[in-house]
């Protein structure tokens, strides 16, 4: 890996590129195509326990833990001005202690792993090119010489004096935390959640180098180690941030017993994560991607995670769940253009926390990636940590939902309304006698079918727009006396329908007109 000083170059924001078209239902029938069966491989496992480690808790504080966290801030890997700087951790810890959400206000309910072992240079060759790690170590002189190094086709990397030891530090204070987590369901039926607050960032480190602010792939390296030092076979992997995590995605795409779910905002950096990448070879079938269009949020992630993260992770029974915790999809964020809300990601950690307790005994920990507004980053992640702890989201004190604009698929339920209310008007027109339809009573109609569409199904919300407005067609028929339009009475021909297909392509709606 070459490596040169030159000016650091920061991504801005007007960079990330258009969104394309893409349909999900082609997608996913691609991916179902070439799932197969996993063998039987088997890993050595080395023994390990708490005992063996001074450094790590007592199996009696891990049994008593709710979440255990830690945190690795990486002060000295730093560049002003720089997204990912030195500020991110610092500011999560602040606003957890604001809340109240750390082991002096909640006693053993949250567990700090203040001390762990730093990673290996084995540890890591687990999973990147043992060159690379070498020659990044190497490089560490160039950098204490020039103050800062950017690291060539790393798209782009900056690294320090420090930045070797603090990114084993963070791959370490991960592995620490699989491991806390793994030995308190061994003794406990609720074990912890585990959540690394680590920098640098990592689920863009590819095998041979670093790449778009990631160093070591701190996730990657956690789920080797579990398969290692605790036999576990099947590692699932689940990346919400912003961007395509293509250095796990490259990691394991031939291993057929980790599975890699990604997603992330569609032609966002670094333009991976196609639906078509499912993996080859014997890791064929355990790669799936979802790319998300520009504007999605709220309704997009939750259909996305029960119609298809919640199957994939059913039918692939894992031993652990590793989640790449990226809050840079926040609307709020300045990187991307996403809109997911601090509400967003406290429903993703109560919902993969309960996904996990279903398929894998609780076993789960969160790696922090992305995040780029401190303000959001913090809230979101302090929410996140309630949801975890079981508690009400606070979410609604910081996200302002004038910041909010329609995602495609709120836009679609508006085409649709609009277009039943054209079909009321115009059937209405061949009846002897004209019906009135008050205004109001559509309007109500509709407010009640938006009101649904937050916690149910697109078609469950229309049946409700359906519902209302009839009942509304029959108060007025009773009223004046009239017969008024029946919707029920329409039976149209197929070619009379009009064909919805929602903006994820996951499904379609027709709707007689």
């Amino acid at each position: 890996m070459a490596l040169t000083v030159r000016p650091l170059s920061v991504p801005r924001s007007g960079e990330v590129s258009g969104i394309r078209g893409f349909n999900f239902r082609n997608g996913l029938s691609l991916w179902r195509k070439h799932h197969m069966k996993h063998n039987n491989r088997v890993y050595t496992c080395c023994s390990f326990s708490t005992e063996k480690d001074p450094l790590l808790p007592s199996i009696q504080q891990l049994t008593d833990a709710r979440i255990i966290y830690s945190v690795s801030a990486a002060l000295g890997h730093n560049k002003d001005a720089h997204p990912e700087c030195s500020a991110r951790v610092p500011a999560i810890v602040t606003a957890l202690e604001k809340n109240e959400l750390t082991p002096k206000f909640r006693g053993s309910d949250i567990l700090e792993l203040a001390n762990f072992k730093t990673a290996t240079i084995e540890d890591i060759a687990n999973v990147h090119e043992k060159a690379y790690v070498l020659g990044l170590e190497k490089a560490m002189d160039k950098a204490s010489d020039s103050g800062l190094i950017l690291i060539e086709g790393s798209g782009p990397t900056y690294a320090t004096s420090t930045t070797f030891q603090d990114s084993l530090i963070a791959a370490g204070a991960g592995m620490a935390l699989v491991d806390s987590v793994i030995t308190a369901s061994r003794n406990s039926l609720n074990p912890p959640t585990g959540f690394a607050l680590i920098r640098p960032p990592g689920h863009h480190a590819v095998p041979k180098g670093p790449m778009g602010f990631c160093v070591f792939g701190n996730v990657a390296i956690a789920a080797r180690h579990a398969q290692r030092a605790h036999g576990l076979k099947r590692v699932f992997i689940i990346d919400f941030d912003v961007h395509h995590g293509n250095g796990t995605n490259d990691a394991f795409s031939e291993d057929p017993d980790i599975f890699f779910l990604s997603t992330h905002q569609d032609g966002s950096y670094p333009g991976t994560g196609k639906m078509s990448d499912i993996g080859k070879g014997r890791g064929e079938g355990t790669t799936l991607n979802l790319p998300l269009p520009g504007g999605s949020g709220d309704i997009a992630m939750r259909s996305a995670f029960e119609e298809i993260i919640v199957p994939c992770v059913q039918r692939f029974k894992p031993d652990l769940i590793l989640v790449s915790a990226g809050y840079d999809a926040h609307v709020l964020d300045p990187l991307a253009n996403l809109q997911f809300t601090t509400g967003t990601y406290y429903s993703l950690a109560k919902d993969i926390k309960q996904l996990a307790k279903e398929v894998c005994g609780g076993r789960c920990v969160f790696f922090l990636e992305g995040g780029y507004n401190l303000e959001s980053l913090s809230a979101s992640v302090a929410d996140s940590f309630r949801a975890l702890l079981g508690e009400e989201s606070l979410a609604s004190e910081f996200d302002n939902p004038a910041y909010l604009y329609d995602e495609p698929m709120r836009k679609l339920m508006k085409m649709e309304v609009g277009k039943r209310m054209e079909m009321l008007e115009r059937k209405s027109s061949i009846e002897t006698e004209p019906m009135t339809l008050h205004l109001d009573q559509i309007e109500n109609a509709r407010e009640e079918a938006l009101f649904v569409m937050k916690t149910k199904t697109f078609e469950e919300a229309m049946d409700i727009f359906t519902k209302e407005t009839q009942e509304g067609l029959r108060a007025d028929e009773e009223k004046r006396g009239r017969r008024c339009l029946d919707l029920q009475d329409y039976d149209c021909d197929e070619d009379e329908r009009l064909i919805f297909l929602d903006p994820l392509g996951w499904d379609i709606v027709s709707a007689p007109f």
